[in-house]
């Protein structure tokens, strides 16, 4: 069977994915984060890659590799924009383009994000979606932006819209872990904190023109914490304003782009409380919870599409 490998070294994960085009498998890994880190040097980053690429390869064949490669595919920077570069997307860029040389097929880049967009509408049944305007938010560590997608051939071609002016969603609950002394990244134990509060409240976002600042919901975060709040309670604050900014950003959206799908990729997607508000606010779709966070699926189904358009040519 005919498949394409894609290849994606995120600031934080190491992933490497198979597709032929309706099937597919990713295998990931986070990368080790010192305690009470918020992050990485782009230099460490490139190196535990250049480290794992074999580790990730070898579980990769070993879950069930089902043919050889036709094609290879990787995230070679952040966005489709002009200057976006990160030094980290080297390792799965260079990894790729000698596998592809060495077996003589052609090699496809993406941006991550892209990717992202990609991963979650075949994992959530909505591929469709690639083939016409559809709204996203990215929402992840380092990005918390919405979207307007188009297909720009068999890619995609995302212009920004709307999202964070300062922090992203995703600093400001790493921000929040860190303050209450949870383990990096903190989304899942943020996540599971939240679900066990007693005291529900959260900050009133202001949204303009689906634009918005989290500045004021970690300054209240962090004063929350100096006056004693329960851990769980704080959890529970900082999520809900983040929930009630997405969704406001979101009607505001779509009061100027009536009508199109809403899609929502990136690790902070897999929230349980954001899926259900989203969901009953719009109709949201949602990447499945393992596609949600940084993977190399999206690399992989982009580099097919790209992959058989040249074969119809």
């Amino acid at each position: 069977m005919a498949v394409v490998l894609g290849f994606d070294t995120s600031n934080y994960t190491t992933s490497v994915a198979w597709f032929d085009g309706e099937r597919g498998d990713n295998a990931g890994k986070l990368l080790e984060v010192p305690e009470g880190s918020l992050g990485l040097r782009q230099s460490e980053a490139l190196f535990q890659h250049v480290k794992r690429l074999p580790d990730m390869m070898a579980q990769l064949r070993q879950d069930g590799l089902p043919g050889l490669p036709v094609a290879v595919g990787a995230s070679t920077r952040p966005r489709e924009v002009e200057g976006s570069y990160m030094p980290c997307f080297l390792a799965g860029e260079s990894q790729g383009k000698s596998m592809a040389t060495l077996l003589g097929v052609p090699f496809y880049a993406c941006s991550h994000q892209q990717g992202h967009i990609a991963a979650a509408a075949w994992s959530a049944g909505r591929m469709d979606l690639l083939d016409r305007p559809h709204l996203v938010w990215h929402l992840s560590g380092g990005t918390t932006e919405l979207l307007y997608v188009e297909p720009h051939g068999v890619m995609v071609q995302a212009h920004c819209i709307g999202g964070t002016s300062d922090i992203s969603a995703g600093q400001l609950i790493d921000r929040t872990g860190k303050r209450l002394g949870l383990a990096f990244p903190a989304g899942k134990a943020v996540d599971a904190l939240s679900l066990q509060a007693d005291k529900r409240e959260s900050f009133r976002v202001k949204v303009t023109n689906s634009t918005f600042s989290f500045s004021g919901v970690e300054n209240k975060m962090n004063g929350l914490a100096e006056a004693g709040w329960p851990a769980a309670d704080i959890c529970w604050y900082v999520l809900h304003s983040v929930i009630r900014g997405v969704e406001t950003a979101t009607k505001q959206a779509l009061e100027q782009y009536p009508g199109l799908p809403v899609l929502c990729a990136g690790g902070v997607a897999s929230n349980q409380l954001l899926r259900e508000t989203m969901i009953k606010a719009c109709g949201a779709v949602f990447a499945a919870p393992r596609f949600s966070t940084d993977n190399a699926m999206g690399a992989a189904v982009l580099a097919w599409r790209l992959h058989h358009k040249e074969e119809r040519l």
